[in-house]
C-alpha cells in the first residue's frame, strides 16, 4: 500500500512540473513576442548612440510667444535646430488668425518626411499625420509644417532615407528675427507703458548671438528724460567701434575701457535686434545681435 502512495504521488508531482513547465514556456513566449514587438518597434527610432550630440537651442526664461500676438502675414524667420545634420538654410512662416505654419527650406534631402513630435510617438502615429518633403522651384526640398509658438523648443522627428529610422530634433522659431511691426502692440511692453518717472535706473539686459562668447555688463544704467529711455550698453570688449539700432548708427561713448554705448529702448520683454562692428578681426566685421530688456527688474537708483 505504501508503495502505491508514493508511486500516485511521484506521478502527480511530475504531472505538476510538467504543466508548470508548459505554462512558463507559454508565458515566456508571449513575453518574449511582446519584447520582441517592442524592440521592433523601437528599433524604428535611433538611439541617442547613433545619433550625432545635440545642441541644446533652449534658453532658461525664454518666453513662448503665440500666434495671436503676431500680425496676420507672411514672414521670413529664422530656425534653429538642434542637429546639424536637419540644417533649415530658409523658412516662411504664415501667420493667419492667431495659427501660424512655417515653409522650411532643407540644407540636403537626407529625410523623406517628418512628424511633429518625438519619434516614438511617430511610430504610434498615421501615416496621414506624417508630412511629407515638397521640392521648390530649384529641387531643394521643403515642409510645411505647423508653428505651436515662437521662442519655444519644439519637438520634430525626421524619417532618415538612408538608416529608416526616426530621428529625434528640436526646432525654436526665434520671435527677434520677425521684424517688430509684425507683433501686435498688446504683445510688447513699451516705454510708455512703465510710466517711469525722469531720472536714473538701473535694467537687467541680455546679450544673444554672435560666437555667444561676447556679453554686456548687466544691470545697465537707463535714464528716463521726458518720457524717453536710454541705456548704457557695455561690452566685454573694447573692439566695437559703432552700434546699429533701428538703422540710426551710436558711437561709443568712451575711448578708454570696454566699448560702451548709449541707444534708445522703446521695447521691454522683447528680443531687439541691433548690429555692432567689430575690429578684432583682420577686417571690420559687422555682427547681429538681439537684447533683451527685462520691465521687471527695473529699480530706480537713489540719488
Amino acid at each position: 500500500m505504501h508503495g502505491i502512495v508514493c508511486a500516485s504521488l511521484c506521478g502527480y508531482m511530475k504531472m505538476k512540473r510538467f504543466k508548470m513547465t508548459v505554462v512558463s514556456l507559454f508565458l515566456a513566449g508571449c513575453l518574449g513576442a511582446g519584447c520582441y514587438a517592442a524592440e521592433t518597434e523601437n528599433s524604428q527610432v535611433a538611439s541617442p548612440e547613433e545619433m550625432a550630440p545635440a545642441e541644446d537651442i533652449t534658453e532658461e526664461g525664454m518666453v513662448p510667444i503665440e500666434g495671436s500676438q503676431i500680425k496676420d502675414g507672411t514672414y521670413e524667420i529664422e530656425v534653429d535646430s538642434s542637429s546639424k545634420m536637419f540644417r533649415i538654410v530658409e523658412c516662411e512662416l504664415t501667420v493667419k488668425d492667431g495659427s501660424m505654419t512655417a515653409v522650411m527650406t532643407m540644407s540636403g534631402d537626407g529625410y523623406l518626411k517628418v512628424y511633429m513630435g518625438t519619434g516614438e510617438e511617430a511610430v504610434e502615429a498615421s501615416e496621414e499625420e506624417y508630412i511629407a518633403f515638397k521640392e521648390d522651384s530649384e529641387g531643394r526640398q521643403t515642409y510645411e509644417v505647423p508653428v505651436e509658438a515662437l521662442d519655444k523648443g519644439i519637438d520634430c522627428a525626421a524619417w532618415s532615407k538612408k538608416k529608416e529610422k526616426w530621428y529625434d530634433r528640436t526646432l525654436v522659431f526665434r520671435a527677434a528675427s520677425l521684424p517688430q511691426e509684425a507683433i501686435h502692440d498688446s504683445a510688447l511692453t513699451k516705454a510708455e507703458d512703465l510710466k517711469l518717472e525722469d531720472g536714473f535706473y538701473q535694467v537687467d539686459v541680455v546679450l544673444e548671438g554672435g560666437s555667444g562668447k561676447t556679453t554686456v555688463e548687466s544691470p545697465a544704467k537707463m535714464q528716463v528724460e521726458d518720457g524717453k529711455i536710454t541705456a548704457q550698453i557695455i561690452f566685454s570688449s573694447p573692439y566695437y567701434d559703432y552700434m546699429i539700432v533701428d538703422e540710426v548708427k551710436y558711437l561709443p561713448v568712451n575711448t578708454e575701457g570696454n566699448s560702451t554705448f548709449e541707444i534708445p529702448v522703446t521695447v521691454f520683454d522683447w528680443n531687439i535686434a541691433v548690429t555692432a562692428d567689430t575690429v578684432a578681426m583682420s577686417a571690420p566685421h559687422e555682427i547681429d545681435y538681439t537684447l533683451h530688456f527685462d520691465s521687471s527688474s527695473i529699480e530706480k537708483e537713489e540719488k
